[in-house]
């Protein structure tokens, strides 16, 4: 049985394994391995997910099928009505059993928490990402596309989609 619980600052490790195996699964076939090591630690070293969730907002929640951590979701407000869906990741050997959908669902939940009056959530997806389509059957549509610089020369080649909450 899949439990989704709000991550806290001492969720960090579990994070960092997840991210481990899923990111660089995500993009093995679509980053060089230098990009992938230079955004696992711009993302994921302890400092940033710190930062991320003590000084910018980023809320962390946790899929766990059958007790063990398998995937997460993190959102953050951006502006008065617009919230970000900064990252969701599922185990590669966990996917196609709707642990993608169970924490897109819980990201709209916490939003409508937070802000119960109509808004927008966007995300940035890499236009080579397969996700894509998953994005499309959650409702999200594609709003523009940006390649945008994240430092060390690297770029980030995304789609912008958004959904209205």
């Amino acid at each position: 049985m899949i439990r989704i619980q709000r991550a806290t600052i001492t969720d960090c490790e579990t994070i960092q394994s997840i991210a481990n195996i899923a990111f660089r699964e995500t993009y093995a076939r679509i980053l060089s391995e230098e990009q992938i090591e230079y955004m696992m630690e711009w993302m994921y070293s302890t400092s940033s997910l710190h930062k991320q969730m003590l000084e910018e907002g980023h809320i962390y929640y946790i899929a766990f099928d059958d007790n063990i951590p398998v995937g997460y979701v993190s959102i953050q407000q951006e502006d008065a009505h617009l919230f970000h869906l900064q990252k969701i990741y599922v185990l590669p050997q966990k996917q196609g059993k709707h642990i993608g959908k169970d924490l897109f669902k819980q990201a709209i939940k916490a939003i409508k928490e937070i802000h119960p009056a109509p808004c927008k959530m966007e995300l940035n997806v890499n236009r080579n990402n397969t996700a894509i389509e998953f994005y499309k059957r959650m409702g999200m549509k594609k709003v523009k596309e940006g390649d945008f610089h994240i430092g060390n020369g690297f770029y980030m080649n995304d789609y912008i989609m958004q959904i209205n909450i």
